[in-house]
């Protein structure tokens, strides 16, 4: 008797396919891939002028050691010092705030929230707060820290301003890599008495950590380049500044800012301290990414 594993296994081909079915086949990735070709172009154009023009600041080695402190406007020297600590300094308290806040609450909203009030009336807020434009969030801290709680204009400013544009970004983030962990990893570990707080911990957040933390990356990245709060909340200083709660402060945006009044376009020395600080918020951006890879890597699920 023949068994069933003896008999030759059909192969599916597609010679049976319509010409039409076909053309639409062929029609449809070629307007894919031009889309992709379309969009990479004005991206590479971009990153391209940036590197040829801010690559003769940038390989200075006052660039990264010196500030402006002492320098006029078309005074060649100086570096991006004082702004690239500034730029850090100022990332580095918004992240402390935003991802603690912004991960607890898509924790929420994804494994209790549901369809609480609760859980809805947040969803709402953080759709909001999603599309509010930076210099709203600019000047709704200052009347709040500055007009009505009587602080002066700072970093620590800024950093709460960027706090409110970085925590949607993070909550999405946060909710859409734990919606796409299996029910089956959560249940089975429900069946072998584990609670709730234990499963989230060490099951469902390690295996979505490598997209959280590309989220939170992406956000930092995102609000690192952001010029309203700077502008609002706290001025351009050329020298170094580790105050976060007082005084002016340098940073790369607010440089490139000051290099555009100061003549960029018309005078060579402003001109390529634009372009130099540019090429550097962009290398900065490029580092935390590549960061990000190696942190998701160490820390995701290890396969046995």
């Amino acid at each position: 008797m023949t068994s069933t594993l003896d008999k030759p296994v059909k192969v599916t081909t597609f010679q049976g396919v319509s010409a039409r079915r076909k053309v639409t086949n062929h029609l449809a990735t070629v307007l894919v891939t031009a889309s992709v070709l379309i969009a990479l172009v004005p991206l590479i154009w971009v990153l391209v002028t940036v590197i040829v023009k801010g690559i003769g600041a940038v390989t200075s080695s006052t660039w990264w050691f010196n500030s402006q402190g002492g320098m006029t406007a078309f005074q060649a020297g100086g570096g991006a010092y004082h702004a690239i600590i500034g730029t850090l300094l100022q990332g580095l308290v918004c992240a402390l705030i935003s991802i603690p806040v912004g991960v607890f609450v898509g924790i929420y909203l994804v494994e209790y929230g549901g369809g609480t009030r609760l859980g809805k009336l947040t969803t709402f807020m953080v759709d909001i707060l999603t599309g509010v434009p930076s210099i709203v969030a600019a000047l709704f801290i200052y009347a709040l820290w500055v007009a009505t709680l009587g602080f002066e204009r700072s970093g620590f400013a800024v950093s709460l301003a960027l706090v409110l544009l970085m925590i949607p970004v993070i909550v999405r983030s946060t909710e859409e890599m734990l919606r796409i962990v299996p029910m089956d990893l959560r249940e089975a570990s429900y069946a072998l008495g584990v609670p709730k707080w234990k499963t989230i911990s060490a099951i469902v957040i390690p295996t979505a950590l490598s997209g959280i933390v590309t989220g939170i990356l992406l956000a930092l990245a995102r609000v690192m380049g952001e010029t309203a709060p700077l502008l609002i909340l706290v001025g351009y200083a050329q020298a170094m500044n580790f105050d976060m709660f007082s005084g002016f402060m340098g940073s790369l945006p607010g440089m490139m800012y000051d290099q555009t009044s100061a003549g960029a376009g018309a005078n060579p020395v402003p001109t390529d301290r634009l372009w130099g600080a540019a090429f550097t918020l962009i290398v900065l951006i490029a580092l935390l990414n590549v960061g990000a890879r190696f942190i998701a890597k160490f820390f995701s699920p290890k396969k046995v």
